[in-house]
């Protein structure tokens, strides 16, 4: 919005134009939404409370959990909206690739949405039922899968770290390939939330890992020198991954352990999404797998729990998913969180490495 009201006056102000800088809009939605959930946080928290919108703990649980059960949730619900304001404001809003992000972010955001209005408000304890849901997210992702790869705005061809040459087209079996990175990016950070501060985090560290990737997939000359696929306009998602880190930061402020307020999945959802679509549209899906290392290990401890259950009725961890195995082993709640954090970071700049290994 701002870009398209001040940047075309930089003939007659020469100072408008700062707008046609990526950077500077990164970090102007950045503040912006930090700035709006800072001021908003507290009354959000004290509306949820009053309405009685409170989380729903797991009874087979960590014992100490059963003391959040007063805890508001549905903070995510704030977090899209910060965000998404932020991102409209600074993001060039004829890019197809901001628009194609935040249209799947929305839609799995009301799916998630629907999930914790009917779990928190209607007191159904099934939620939104795991068929409804996923038949949902697959028809999000093929409706943005056929726009992007129909209109010729994404290539089909997969890219994989360290092979630079090996670069095979898949066709048409793109669009199965953008359902299940986007769908189980989503569904593996709403996993993830399960301690206080445990996904927002990780979460803001990935945003920031795919910016820069996202900034070099939209520059030429950076892209060339880096030997990273080209993507023209893909800088712009830089905005938004700076909207969500800002939005994030201001939503830890009172996510941090003891949590004032939790994310639900109409949060967890919505912003698991994104990080997908983001990783599709830079052309760095399997460099999702290290960047967001923390939720792939705590969807593998899923599986794995399931499986085995199923095939031999012994459970390999104590409980699933993983940070509620270590709870159990005796790990205080704060250093689970803590620890996670720093595998966090360490995968994200091990995956950033890899931009002078290729």
């Amino acid at each position: 919005m701002l870009y398209h009201l001040f940047y075309p006056l930089r003939d007659d102000f020469i100072l408008f134009n700062v707008f046609k800088y990526i950077t500077v809009r990164t970090f102007g939605a950045l503040l912006t939404a930090m700035i709006i959930y800072f001021f908003l946080g507290g009354k959000w928290i004290r509306f949820l409370k009053k309405k009685q919108y409170k989380q729903v703990v797991r009874q087979d649980g960590p014992i100490t959990h059963l003391q959040k059960s007063n805890t508001p949730t549905m903070g995510g619900l704030l977090v899209i909206g910060c965000f998404l304001f932020s991102s409209l404001l600074w993001c060039d809003l004829t890019n197809h690739f901001v628009l194609s992000s935040l249209f799947v972010m929305l839609g799995f955001t009301i799916v998630g949405f629907i999930d914790d209005y009917m779990k928190i408000v209607r007191k159904n304890p099934f939620g939104f039922r795991g068929q409804y849901k996923i038949v949902i997210e697959v028809v999000i992702c093929l409706a943005v899968g056929l726009y992007l790869y129909g209109n010729g705005y994404l290539d089909t061809t997969l890219h994989f770290p360290f092979f630079k040459q090996f670069k095979p087209d898949i066709s048409f079996l793109y669009l199965f390939f953008t359902i299940f990175v986007v769908v189980g990016t989503a569904n593996a950070v709403n996993l993830t939330d399960g301690l206080d501060g445990l996904v927002t985090v990780p979460a803001a560290i990935s945003f920031f890992s795919y910016g820069i990737l996202a900034y070099a997939a939209g520059n030429m000359i950076i892209s060339n020198y880096l030997q990273v696929p080209n993507v023209l306009g893909a800088g712009e998602l830089s905005i938004v991954c700076g909207a969500v880190i800002g939005a994030l930061i201001g939503f830890l402020w009172h996510n941090s352990h003891p949590a004032e307020i939790f994310m639900g999945d109409v949060g967890a959802l919505g912003i698991g999404s994104l990080l997908g679509m983001i990783a599709l549209i830079t052309k760095n899906e399997f460099l999702l797998l290290l960047i967001g290392g923390i939720f792939v290990l705590e969807t593998i401890s899923v599986i794995i729990q399931v499986v085995s259950f199923k095939l031999n009725g012994k459970r390999v961890f104590q409980m699933a998913p993983l940070h509620h195995h270590f709870e159990l082993k005796g790990w205080k709640e704060s250093k689970v969180i803590v620890r996670f954090w720093i595998i966090a970071i360490i995968c994200s700049m091990l995956a950033l490495v890899t931009l002078k290994l290729r």
